[in-house]
C-alpha cells in the first residue's frame, strides 16, 4: 500500500498482482508529476509505466490492489 507522501516522493514500484513473464511482480516507474486536489486533501494521482507501452494510475482506490514500494536508485 501507499501512501499519499510515497507517491509524491518516490519513483520505482512493484505491482503485486501483474506478473511477467518469469512470474515476478512487474517493476513500475513514475512517469509524471503526483496529482493532488486542494479540496479532497486524500486524494491522488500518479501516472505509473511499466513494460515498453503500458500504463496505469495509482490513486487512492487502486492502492489496495497490490503495489508495493522498492527500494531501488
Amino acid at each position: 500500500m501507499i501512501t499519499k507522501s510515497q507517491a509524491q516522493t518516490l519513483r520505482h514500484f512493484e505491482h503485486a498482482t501483474l506478473k511477467g513473464s518469469d512470474g515476478q511482480p512487474v517493476r513500475c516507474r513514475a512517469m509524471g508529476k503526483c496529482q493532488v486536489w486542494k479540496t479532497r486533501p486524500n486524494e491522488f494521482k500518479l501516472p505509473v509505466k511499466h513494460g515498453l507501452y503500458q500504463s496505469f494510475y495509482i490513486t487512492r482506490i487502486t492502492q489496495v490492489n497490490g503495489i508495493r514500494v522498492i527500494n531501488q536508485p
